[in-house]
């Protein structure tokens, strides 16, 4: 397998790797109400800072092709040219503490690391995948962009020169399966913590 198949690979099966880390984290885990207090804020902020950015980029962003009718830097894409994926770390580092607060200490960095170091890998993967094609389709437009935005650490204000919109209404459908899964892990916390 050449390194752009495997990034295909992984692209398109990323939503199923990602959820290795919660599957383990429901299985092993054993919240308590301080790392419930703590997680839960950031993992329901990451899902905010998810869908402000889906309020930007649309539903393309859920293909199993990477697609981009639009090169868009307004919004999030203004401080960081990774949005989605800076509200998945931030999303999965709360559900990580929130779902480790009773493991004994050593398990509990084990699972937290784990579950942000799978994140890191599937990005590390698609992030160069996503990008040689927003350079590709874009060309110059991307290159400006990509020099005067961070993929990762955001900026502390925001690009001047910016485009797209903002648009609501696609949230619900570009985040269905995003929801349902917050929803499932909300779910199993709360079980986890009624059975102790």
């Amino acid at each position: 397998m050449t390194a752009r198949e495997l990034e295909t690979f992984v692209f398109a099966r990323r939503g199923a790797l990602l959820a290795i880390p919660a599957v383990v984290l429901a299985a092993a885990g054993k919240p308590s109400a301080f790392s419930i207090a703590v997680g839960l804020p950031l993992a329901f902020l990451g899902e905010a800072v998810r869908a402000w950015a889906v309020g930007y980029s649309g539903v393309t962003t859920r293909g199993d092709h990477v697609m981009a009718p639009a090169l868009v830097t307004a919004g999030p894409y203004a401080y960081v040219r990774n949005p989605l994926y800076a509200g998945n770390a931030i999303t999965a580092l709360g559900f990580a503490l929130a779902f480790t607060g009773g493991n004994r200490p050593g398990l509990r960095g084990v699972l937290v690391a784990a579950s942000l170091a799978t994140l890191l890998a599937v990005y590390a993967v698609i992030v160069p995948h996503e990008e040689r094609f927003l350079r590709a389709t874009f060309g110059d437009a991307y290159d400006a962009y990509a020099a005067a935005v961070p993929p990762v650490i955001p900026r502390l204000t925001p690009r001047g020169s910016q485009q797209g919109t903002y648009d609501p209404s696609v949230i619900g459908k570009a985040e269905s399966r995003t929801f349902v899964t917050f929803a499932v892990m909300l779910a199993v916390l709360a079980l986890k913590v009624r059975g102790r």
